[in-house]
């Protein structure tokens, strides 16, 4: 199953292509910001911001609180282990 998993963007590594290094509770992995990505929120503004990462891509902005609630429910269910053997494989 492939879930969209919040993480955390910490750098931005190519403006041009919108890529970003996102912390997904621990694992940093490179991800496409296209989808976060407006006039009102360039990219310039990403650090910092929490994403819900879905196979290399930040598909929405959440909130703290939201992003922090998700990870401890996914991780109660535990499906938090096998995203993040697939992060660090590079599967997904």
């Amino acid at each position: 199953m492939c879930l969209g998993i919040p993480g955390q963007i910490v750098e931005i590594t190519d403006a041009t292509q919108m890529l970003a290094r996102v912390d997904v509770a621990g694992v940093k992995r490179p991800v496409n910001l296209a989808c976060v990505v407006d006039e009102e929120h360039p990219i310039e503004h990403c650090v910092g911001d929490w994403v819900l990462v879905h196979v290399g891509f930040a598909m929405s902005r959440i909130d703290e609180t939201e992003a922090q609630k998700t990870l401890a429910i996914l991780n109660e269910l535990g499906e938090i282990e096998e995203e993040l053997t697939a992060m660090k494989t590079g599967q997904s």
